[in-house]
This record gives C-alpha cells, structure tokens and sequence, in this order.
C-alpha cells in the first residue's frame, strides 16, 4: 500500500470528504424532486460552466471586452490548447516557444513569463492555479471564452488581465463517437477519439483520448540531433448524473502524460543552435473537478466546485545554450493543489435586482529540488580567470571540475476569500457594483548548500609551481521567509441595451490583482555570487530582498459596445481601455554571467489601446471575420538603479495583433459530398520588445493561411491546410544568457491534413 505525508493524506481526507457530503445532499434531503420548477431549468443545469454561473447572462450581453470560439471555429483551426485561441482574439497573445513549462499570456499589455499568471485558466470549471501546467492538448473542445480585463472580483488572484475559460463536450449535449486524426509536414501527427453516451435518463458519461507525436523540425549543430521531439497523451472522464430535475452533479478527471527534449534557442552571434548537454522537460498531472448545482427555488442557485491538482515535472536544459560547457540546470517538482468555491445567485422582483455572492478558498504545496552543476567551462571562464587576474602570482585552481549547487524549496501557500456583487435593471440601464476580499500567505522554506575546494599555488619563485594553501568550500543557505496581503478588489458597471435588438453598450472600472511570491530561480545565483565572493570576485545578494517581490495592481478603465445589425448580417465588438498598474512584475535578468531570472516590481506602468472584432455574413456563402488590437504599454515610473526606463514599451507583449479570415461555403450535396469551404486567413503580431531599454525587438509580421475544407453527409469532414505559405521569418522570442543573446524562430512553412468522423 502507498504510504503519504500527513501534508498530503490531510488533502486527500479534505477532498474526499467535499465528494462524500455532495453525495449525501444528493441521496438524503434533497432527496424529493421539486416538480414546481419550470422544465427550462432542468435543461440549463446540464450546461453548467463557470462562466455562465458568475455572470450571469448571455456572454455578449456581459458588460465587458469578450470572445467566444465555437466549435465550428475550433474545428477548422485545429484548436487543441490555450495558444490555439490566441490566433482569434484581440490583444490575447499566447507566444509559442521553450517547452510546455512555458505558459506565458499576455493581454492588453499585462502577462507574465515565470511565476503568477496574469490570465486565469478554468477548463470544465477547474481553476488550475500554476501556470507551468497551462499549456496541455485538449480533446472535444466544445468552447473557448475568453474575458478581456480585469476579473479579480468574481475569479480573484492572478485574473487581473483576464480569464480564459474551456469547455468540453457533454454526454448529455452529445451521444455517439467523435473520432479524428491530424498528419502534418513537417513532422507531427495527433489522434483522438472520444465515446459519450447515456447510460440512463439521469446519468450520461464520456471517456476520451488524444494522443500527439512530434518529432522535431529543427537540429542541434552540435551533435546533429533533433529538437522539438515530444510524445503527449491526455485521458478524460466526464460524469453528469442529474438525479432531480433541480439537482445536478458534474465531474471531470483527466491525466495528462507529455515528454519533450530540446530547446530551439539560437545563439544570435552565430546563427546557429548548438549546445552539448541534454535538454528536456516531462510532465505527469491529475487534475478532477466536482460541480454541485442545486436550485432550491425558482429565484435562487446554490453552486459548489471542488477541484484537486496534482503536479509532478522534470526540467532538464543546457542552462548556457552554449557548446561550452558552463552550467546545466535540474528542476524536480511535486506539487499538491485543492481549491473549493461556493457561490450562490437570485433575482427578486421580476429580475430588477440580481445578486450574486461567494466563498473561495485554496491551499497549494509545491516541493522542488533544482540543483544548477558547475562545468568545466564554468568554473575555468567565470571563476578561475576572474580571480587569477586580480592575484596572478598565486593562481587557484579547483579541485573538481564539476560541483553541484544544491537548491531545495518547499513552497506551501493558502487563501482565502469572499466575494459579493449586485446587478440593478431599470429598463435598458443596468447598474452593477462588486467587491471581493482577497487574503493569501505564501510561504518559502529553503535548503541550499554548495561543498567543493581549490588549491592555491605558489609562483612567485623559479622553478616548479608549488602549493600554497588547499581550500574547502562549505555554504550553507537555510530558511524560511513567509508574506501575507490582503486586497479590495471592486468593479463598477454601467450598461444601456440599444433599442431593437441591437445590442449594448457599456462602461467599467475594476481593480485586479497579481499574487507576490518569492524567487525561487535566484537561488542558484544565490549561491554562485557566494561562492565567487570567497575570491572577491562578485556582488552578495540579500536573500530577503531579491527573493520576495511584491504583489501586483491596477485600475482598469474600460468602454465598449456590442453591436448586432441583423439586416446587414454584421455583429461587431468594440472596447478601448485605459490600464494604471502599480508594482508590475516584470522578468530581469541579474548583472553579470548568471542564468538566473529574477521577478521584479517596475514603479508604474499605463497601458492604453483598443480592440475591435467583426464578423460580416456577406452573404449565404461568403463570411468576412476580423479582430484588430493595438496596446500602447510603457513605463511611467521604472529606474532599476543603473537606467531610467520611463517612457520605454513594457516588454513581451505586442503592440498589435491581427487576425482576419475570409470564408467561402458551397452545398455540394452529391456524391456523399454535403458541402465545400475554402479559407483563406492572416494572422499579425508586433511589434514586441524583448528588453526594457527597447534596444531589440521583433518588427510587425504576418503569417497567413490557407484551408480546404469536405464535409460529408455521414458525418465525416477531411481538411487541408497550411500555415505560414509565404515563409515569414520572425522570432517569437529572445533573451540573454551569461551576456549573449539567443533568439527562437518562428515555424516556417506548414500543412498538413485533418480527417474527422462523427458517429451519433
């Protein structure tokens, strides 16, 4: 039998307890079905979704900057994860590079490359809280939302960019088998298959499968191997039982198995990938999700999620990107997380006043060992050389030619919080006001040691050199340092419905949130500006000071419309937005030949833009859809003691994003031929800048699109597509390593063939 820690079996006994007493509200006393309720009721509790539960209304009639991708669109672009959606939607920029571990978003000028995430991910109702595990394939998508500006009140820490939230298909929506298989050139194959079914009135399941093979499109120099391998494979099993028509209980659990090798970085210098030590990242991860929906009443819903994480992940690279050999980095992590979030929501008076109120809380326990191992290189180039030079008659010399620096953490942190926001309908105005109190305490505790020695020797006689001193080195870095914050977050909304159907417009202010946290990828630089101080050869860090950053915020300032012209068969979006943010956590890189990457709180920022989206029905055949964002993010206030920044672009996210299709659709209806669609598409970014002082960057790009599209009327679809047909040479990200610059390009040229079967 598998033996756990009182830490984990505590988590385990907690989450099984939340299922045990779900399951007896639904057996005991709630035990009679309420026949009085409309049957309109019973129908909504089998789509329950996040979204939906906390605003409350149709997703377009939200006062707030939104997009949501349909099936059909899903399909056609082959959408499988969270950077898929960031083709369509303004100012959403999801760049694709590093490996899985690399889950970075930015929206509207805000993101994040390592820690807390500026953008939360909810899939099936799953708030997952680390950003490393977003970025994962899915099977079946049903619908991506993705919500624009700050959600803090109503989804809390780390949504103070947005929130994406993904839903998958139901047994209840859909019985059958849903089959596909994806080839593409160069180099990738994916297959699915999914099986739903209702096992009786009241209890519908499904179980499905995808499976992604990559083999690499680009080469190591060094020994000629390829980079970009990965074999993935995802496993779900949805649940919905709806014993009462007043009573549903919905549950999804999901393994998530991912190898991957290599690191395409390019040494700017030389144009060229090479390094010499092993790179690769694997992942194994759990995650179920539990939704309670009860209606007691016609005017009244009590909801209740449950989710359990679990996390385990290996990370392994040539920390230099170098065929020297300087340093190679480890990182071994577990990690435990269980959230619950209770809320509830009604209306009175005919739907005048509608309230919404809730209680959320997290715990989050993370264990890592990320040992960085000196080289040869390493220790001849940044310690021997920098120190003979200061003391050339008595050289040192180390012993080993490789050590370890040896980095342990235990990260555990919880929170809590309540929430409440209340809507008032007078005609076509709506008035709605929302608060949340937000408090979490993260905590560090660490263990980090470094034992080796050098030999001091003597030249300052002839003859042969000779030893003057035999040094051990011992350092010892241990403790634990823990914060605690407390935030208000509000939200003011003003909207007014337009007269016939035309849709609404409105008006926002709302305050979001980024969690602070500790610097755990410093303590390795830590120890090595230690270790080089006992040759007085570099600058000690206060731990206290360089670990801990603190939590980020803003004021959102946010109008919009969202309009529909039936006539004219137009529906079109459009927010421009004003975005004050304090302390932004932005990834520096330390002075001096270090790897590390270290999280620090710029003074203030102001981001301004707008995003506009339309979609034009030209006619029966032929459909316009266009997204255009423009973000103008830069400094106010950010001088890091060595530069003044003010006024420079915030880096990372795009100045501009473009996406726009142009489709044509013709019935065939022979042959087995139901219909044919041809697409023709360009995706746009730019420019990005990929340091503070603004000195590189990525110019504007376009890459375009192309897809063929049959589908039949047994319920089969065969797609041809290619991506990029004009060979766009860009980067998609760049940064420096022990003082060189390393680039990742952009895929090139792509195609590949997409074969769908539904069988109901």
């Amino acid at each position: 039998m598998t033996s756990h820690s009182p830490a984990t079996q505590s988590i385990v006994n907690r989450y099984a307890l939340t299922i045990y007493l779900s399951l007896v509200m639904a057996t005991t006393g709630l035990a009679e079905p309420m026949a009085s309720l409309p049957d309109s009721l019973a129908v909504d509790l089998h789509e329950i979704d996040v979204t939906a539960l906390k605003s409350g209304t149709h997703l377009r009639s939200a006062p707030m900057a939104s997009t949501a991708i349909g099936v059909t669109e899903i399909d056609r672009l082959n959408i499988a994860t969270v950077k898929g959606a960031s083709k369509l939607v303004p100012n959403f920029y999801v760049p694709d590079y590093g490996s899985r571990v690399t889950s970075s978003i930015y929206v509207r000028g805000l993101g994040a490359r390592i820690d807390q995430p500026a953008v939360g991910l909810n899939v099936d109702n799953v708030a997952f809280l680390n950003k490393d595990n977003y970025d994962f394939d899915l099977p079946d998508i049903e619908k991506i939302e993705v919500l624009r500006g700050p959600q803090s009140t109503l989804y809390g820490r780390n949504t103070m960019a947005g929130v994406v939230n993904i839903h998958t298909l139901s047994p209840v929506r859909f019985q059958g088998w849903k089959l596909s298989a994806s080839f593409a050139a160069p180099f990738q194959t994916r297959l699915s298959a999914g099986y739903y079914t209702m096992m009786s009135p009241q209890l519908g399941m499904s179980v499905n499968a995808l499976y992604t093979h990559t083999t690499g499109d680009r080469r190591n120099s060094y020994n000629n191997s390829r980079i970009g391998s990965e074999n993935a494979g995802t496993l779900r099993w949805k649940t919905v039982w709806t014993p009462r028509s007043n009573f549903t209980l919905e549950n999804t659990a999901a393994l998530q198995l991912n190898e991957q090798n290599g690191y395409p970085y390019e040494y700017v210098d030389t144009r060229r990938i090479s390094y010499n030590d092993t790179c690769y990242y694997h992942r194994f991860a759990v995650t179920d999700g539990l939704t309670v929906n009860w209606l007691p009443n016609e005017q009244v819903s009590i909801t209740g999620i449950s989710s359990f994480q679990y996390l385990k992940d290996d990370l392994t690279l040539d920390n230099d990107f170098l065929p020297d050999s300087y340093f190679t980095l480890s990182q071994r992590r577990h990690e435990w997380i269980v959230t619950q979030d209770i809320l509830a929501r009604g209306n009175v008076a005919d739907n005048t006043y509608q309230w919404l109120g809730g209680v959320f809380g997290y715990y989050r326990s993370s264990h890592t060992d990320a040992p960085v191992t000196f080289l040869d290189d390493g220790i001849s180039h940044l310690i021997e050389e920098n120190a003979n030079k200061y003391f050339p008659t008595y050289p040192m010399i180390w012993d080993e030619r490789t050590f370890p620096l040896s980095c342990r953490f235990d990260t555990p942190m919880h929170g809590a919080a309540v929430y409440h926001q209340s809507t008032l309908n007078l005609g076509d105005w709506s008035l709605s006001a929302g608060l949340r109190l937000d408090y979490e305490h993260p905590s560090i505790s660490y263990d980090n040691s470094c034992r080796t020695s050098y030999t001091i020797y003597d030249l300052s006689s002839a003859g042969q050199p000779s030893v003057y001193d035999r040094c051990n080195v011992d350092i010892s870095e241990r403790g634990h340092l823990s914060k605690s914050y407390i935030q208000l977050l509000p939200k003011f909304t003003i909207s007014y419905r337009l007269p016939s159907g035309l849709g609404n417009l409105y008006a926002n202010v709302a305050k979001g949130y980024k969690a602070g946290g500790f610097n755990t990828q410093m303590f390795s630089d830590v120890l090595q500006q230690k270790l080089m101080s006992l040759v007085g050869i570099a600058e000690l860090y206060d731990i206290d000071e360089i670990i801990s950053y603190k939590p980020e915020w803003s004021w959102n300032y946010e109008v919009g419309a969202h309009i529909d012209i039936p006539q004219a068969r137009i529906t079109a979006d459009i927010a421009a937005f004003w975005i004050d943010c304090y302390d932004q956590q932005l990834t520096v890189f330390p002075n001096g030949n270090t790897t590390g990457r270290l999280m620090a709180n710029a003074g203030h920022t102001r981001s301004l833009g707008f995003e506009a989206s339309l979609s034009w029905r030209i006619t029966d055949r032929w459909r316009w859809d266009v997204s255009y964002g423009m973000t103008d993010a830069r400094f106010r206030r950010f001088d890091n003691g060595i530069s003044d920044f003010k006024g420079r672009h915030v880096p990372y996210a795009p100045c501009n994003t473009l996406w726009t299709n142009l489709r044509y659709q013709y019935p065939v209806r022979k042959g087995g031929i139901k219909s044919l669609e041809c697409n023709i598409n360009t995706r746009g970014i730019g420019d990005i800048y990929w340091d503070d002082a603004n000195e590189y960057r990525q110019p504007f790009y376009l890459v375009p699109g192309a897809s063929v599209i049959l589908r039949g009327d047994a319920g089969w679809e065969a797609e041809a597509w290619c991506t990029n047909f004009t060979d766009t040479d860009y980067d998609v990200f760049s940064f420096v390593s022990i003082g060189h610059r390393f680039v990742q390009k952009g895929p090139g040229i792509r195609g590949g063939i997409t074969l769908r079967l539904t069988i109901d």
